[in-house]
């Protein structure tokens, strides 16, 4: 309520879980990566196989920062905590698999600019730096970033809600505020690359760091800021952009 990140006591387990959940798909992001092709855009795949695998990279990035909010939701049930709670995680990530979606669209659009006169791809990347760092800068970002740091109203919300549906809803309701949050940061894969892994570790650093920190909010302004200057930076720059200008780095 005040903007505070949200802080759990006594919710090792529900927290636990999620992060175990979160370290199995970083564990099949890095075995698997190998075997993908390096290539821009959608690296190859077909919408089923790219959903999977956009859908465990998002596990593997959003449910650690998510883990505390989820060990407090655990707290307004007063039964079956553990099955509610993966109905709750499984309704979050479905919201993520869902934005997939125009990941896709996005991912093998951008990869045909790749294919284009390098300049093309430079001019591309450029945007997709810009319109990131310009939404971190918005009011909308905060309002989603602040249902993050600081979900104790929405969890009285979710309480009221009635029936078997509850958790459900809750986890769709709670994962379009975090995509709200968190999709100018995702987009910027393109430009790094889908399968860049140093890219997916700093975002998730930062990611975690605007939902847990205490300078979050600050935090989300400093990365707006950081992506307005790559998009000047990378017509000097091309390889800041691997996954659009053939930098050579998009399969690292």
């Amino acid at each position: 309520m005040t903007g505070r990140p949200v802080t759990v006591r006594g919710g090792a387990a529900p927290a636990g879980l999620l992060l175990a959940v979160a370290a199995a798909s970083w564990v099949w992001v890095v075995t698997r990566r190998d075997g993908m092709p390096a290539m821009p855009g959608t690296t190859g795949l077909g919408l089923a196989a790219f959903l999977a695998v956009w859908t465990l990279m998002t596990a593997a990035m959003m449910l650690p920062g998510t883990a505390p909010v989820a060990a407090l939701y655990t707290r307004t049930i007063t039964a079956h905590r553990m099955p509610r709670l993966i109905v709750f995680t499984a309704a979050y990530l479905l919201v993520w698999a869902a934005a997939g979606l125009p990941a896709y669209a996005l991912a093998a659009g951008l990869g045909r600019a790749g294919g284009l006169p390098a300049a093309t791809g430079t001019a591309v990347a450029a945007a997709v730096f810009f319109v990131g760092g310009v939404y971190q800068l918005t009011p909308l970002k905060d309002r989603c970033l602040a249902k993050c740091r600081s979900p104790v109203g929405q969890l009285l919300r979710y309480a009221s809600y009635p029936g078997r549906s509850r958790d459900l809803r809750a986890g769709v309701h709670h994962g379009g505020f975090c995509l709200g949050c968190c999709w100018s940061l995702m987009v910027l894969l393109a430009a790094f690359g889908v399968m860049n892994l140093w890219a997916m570790v700093v975002l998730t650093a930062v990611i975690t760091a605007e939902k847990l920190a205490p300078a979050g909010h600050l935090i989300a302004r400093l990365v707006g800021i950081a992506s307005i200057a790559l998009a000047v930076a990378v017509f000097w720059f091309p390889e800041l952009a691997p996954g659009l200008t053939g930098g050579g780095m998009a399969g690292m």
